[in-house]
């Protein structure tokens, strides 16, 4: 029993009606058919969770664990559907060598980091191809969003104080880096600090691709279940800003994640 939803029929959905109840969540008749009645239940057992479970109707490893259904909460595993070829088809316009080269390493740390769901590696994989153009942690280029006309390079970074940054030269310093573009003194010293890497004194180590995998890992962690909400209702302007904070490359994520989503196994 990994997962219950709507149609669902048989002794794990009455199981599942009978914790509902007891729990003060009547899912109507314990009669082993997963009706709308359950559906309601189980959404309204998620919306009391306080955030710790994603509000879709659906009863997965976590909602069962939650309920004392499931020994683990751990998800489906999905990085072993993300091949080279899916990868490459999401990501137009990445060289197949470097995709061959790291996306064995994002998937490993997606893995470790408990991230290796089918809609999280769908996640990763789309904003790659967003934040890099290509399957290689790169450093931000200049442009008119993080440099004044005449200005030296990245001085619109360098009074950011919601980054964290006290002036030059930390706008270039600690411009964007890796797959998921981590930007600013504070983002540099708060996930360095979380992968015992001294990101902060050595900032060019986010383009590392162990390094730059896991901040891929972390960065995505911390947002899943907002992430997966917006996802879930088709809003993909919603799951960029969550990364992104705006609309940038929002086009290339949203082309990138539709495509995987047609070619990655359910």
């Amino acid at each position: 029993m990994d997962r219950l939803s709507l149609g669902s029929l048989g002794p794990e959905v009455e199981r599942l009606q009978r914790a509902l109840k007891e729990r003060g969540f009547s899912p109507g008749a314990i009669d082993g058919d997963f009706g709308t009645a359950t559906e309601q239940a189980v959404r309204a057992f998620q919306l009391g969770s306080a955030g710790a479970l994603l509000v879709d109707g659906v009863a997965g490893p976590r909602t069962l664990a939650a309920l004392g259904l499931a020994a683990s909460d751990r998800l489906p595993d999905a990085t072993g559907a993300m091949s080279v070829g899916v990868a490459s088809r999401m990501c137009p316009g990445a060289q197949l060598d470097d995709i061959k080269a790291n996306l064995p390493v994002v998937l490993s740390s997606l893995d470790t980091h408990g991230l290796g769901d089918r809609v999280m590696v769908l996640m990763a994989v789309s904003t790659i191809r967003a934040e890099t153009a290509s399957f290689l942690p790169v450093s931000e280029g200049r442009s008119k969003y993080n440099t004044s006309p005449g200005g030296h390079p990245f001085d619109l970074y360098d009074h950011r104080a919601d980054l964290g940054n006290r002036g030059e030269p930390d706008g270039e310093r600690y411009r964007g880096r890796g797959f998921v573009q981590l930007t600013g003194r504070f983002n540099y010293r708060r996930y360095g600090e979380r992968l015992q890497v001294d990101l902060e004194g050595r900032p060019e180590l986010a383009n590392a691709s162990g390094p730059a995998a896991d901040l891929l890992s972390l960065f995505l962690g911390d947002r899943e279940l907002n992430i997966k909400d917006a996802l879930l209702h088709g809003n993909f302007q919603a799951a960029r800003r969550l990364v992104n904070g705006g609309n940038h490359g929002l086009d290339a994520f949203t082309a990138a994640y539709q495509t995987g989503d047609a070619l990655l196994p359910r």
